[in-house]
């Protein structure tokens, strides 16, 4: 048998992370298959069959896939899920809304958030909001993971030579939901799961118009910028900003948290980061006990300098 892994993309580009994925299902020990659903993104098939690891490309191209509806995607996976003991995404956006739904449909539970691989059927992923780490077994004989993608590394994206085999795409005309529309923040700066670099504001920043100083900080490191739960729930910047359990997890070389108190739920998705710098005026805070160097400071006069000095 082999594993699967949904391929993620922007109908341009492939993802960083489906790369994260690749290297971790080549710990299972099977051969590595990735499946495509697209809209004739010729780039996105060519990025795909280069990655080193893959075997083969599954290509299900029809115009509803401009647009990613959960349903579609399932159906796509389930219609070749004979050939498969292994189905693999990352613990995105796209990942959670589909791999779930693919789950249930194969009548198996999900493992998420994997950030080990032991062996084809024991795996270690954090619970507690990333305070205990569980060792889990599985007596299933399909399995479906979600990837923590910053615990593996990225498989190279040239070099391998995977076939391609084109796919009818299943009928889905009894599905619930159809795709509205997708609201996203255009930046300049890098992609937040995939920076080296990420700078983040908290509740500490007081208001959305002060992340301009973090957005300055930002410009000079080529930085991207992430916000705790805190400064998103009080309407401070958009909730693709957001790092942490029920956000995005990043682990870049380094991480700069700003105002940030160090709350559990935020921890869990940047601990990872190589090196933590933590500015924050309460040296009792939470987020000095996790940084590699601490600055207890006003922030509003640690930005500025901090900016001028770069």
């Amino acid at each position: 048998m082999k594993t699967l892994i949904l391929a993620e993309h922007n109908g341009a580009n492939l993802s960083a992370a489906t790369l994260s994925v690749v290297d971790a299902a080549k710990q299972l020990g099977r051969e590595v298959d990735l499946l495509l659903t697209n809209n004739s993104c010729t780039s996105v098939l060519e990025e795909a069959k280069a990655i080193e690891g893959v075997s083969k490309v599954l290509n299900f191209s029809h115009e509803k896939f401009t647009s990613e509806v959960a349903e579609d995607v399932a159906a796509c996976v389930v219609s070749v899920s004979s050939e498969y003991d292994f189905f693999l995404a990352s613990s995105s956006t796209s990942g959670k809304n589909n791999l779930p739904r693919i789950a249930a449909l194969l009548d198996i539970q999900q493992i998420s958030e994997v950030t080990d691989i032991i062996d084809d059927k024991t795996f270690k992923k954090p619970i507690y909001a990333g305070s205990c780490i569980a060792t889990v077994q599985s007596s299933q004989e399909k399995n479906a993971l979600t990837i923590r993608t910053t615990s593996f590394d990225k498989a190279s994206n040239t070099g391998g030579s995977a076939s391609v085999e084109d796919k009818e795409v299943p009928e889905t005309d009894s599905r619930k939901s159809d795709f509205v529309k997708n609201e996203l923040t255009v930046s300049d700066r890098p992609e937040l799961t995939s920076a080296d670099i990420v700078i983040s504001g908290g509740r500490g920043m007081q208001n959305g118009e002060n992340f301009a100083l973090l957005e300055a900080v930002a410009e000079k490191l080529n930085a991207a910028v992430g916000a705790s739960r805190a400064a998103v729930d009080s309407g401070f910047v958009p909730n693709d900003y957001q790092v942490g359990q029920t956000g995005k997890s990043v682990a870049p070389n380094l991480y700069i948290a700003v105002g940030i108190s160090g709350a559990i739920q935020h921890l869990a998705g940047m601990k990872d980061s190589k090196t933590i710098v933590a500015i924050n005026k309460d040296e009792e805070a939470p987020i000095f006990k996790v940084a590699d160097y601490g600055l207890v400071a006003d922030l509003f006069e640690a930005l500025p300098e901090l900016e001028s000095k770069l």
